[in-house]
């Protein structure tokens, strides 16, 4: 019976220390988590951060592009503001058809694209401001008042119209 008592007594001890040593790795292991947690967070701040000035760069590059494809409009308005105070009406009409010639093309290479309005009226992309009567087909466009833009797949402006009753 004495052996039984030494055994117990000298069980307790080595549980022990096998408990501290289980909390020890455990408290470890959190410890290192909690550390590549962390690092995680910080890697991800700084790609946000680092994301949103790009994207910043990339907007302002972007506009820029657009700004420096409409010198030459403005230039040729000036040209056209310049002959039209010279009162030589064929230039100026000229000069203005060219300015409104070469913006259509830095929009349309921009990707805008003018909203057809002859056919049906369609309220995605018109809208409609007047209904009159009219031999056209009910629910028809008969007329535009402001012309609509889509750029791409978004319409910027939809077409101002009236439409048939």
């Amino acid at each position: 019976m004495a052996d039984e008592v030494e055994n117990v007594e000298t069980e307790e001890p080595v549980q022990e220390v096998e408990e501290a040593d289980a909390v020890a790795a455990l408290t470890h292991e959190r410890d290192e988590l909690v550390d590549t947690v962390q690092r995680v967070k910080a890697e991800f701040d700084n790609f946000r951060k680092r994301s949103a000035r790009e994207h910043e760069a990339l907007v302002a590059r972007a506009g820029e592009r657009l700004v420096k494809e409409l010198l030459p409009v403005l230039d040729d308005l000036e040209r056209a503001l310049e002959a039209a105070e010279q009162h030589e009406e064929a230039k100026l009409e000229e000069g203005v058809r060219l300015v409104h010639r070469q913006l259509v093309d830095v929009l349309a290479k921009e990707g805008l694209e003018e909203i057809a309005a002859d056919g049906a009226f369609d309220p995605h992309v018109h809208e409609a401001l007047l209904s009159q009567p009219s031999e056209a087909e009910s629910g028809s466009v008969i007329e535009v008042l402001q012309k609509g833009y889509r750029l791409g797949d978004r319409v910027l402006r939809p077409a101002r119209v009236i439409i048939a009753e």
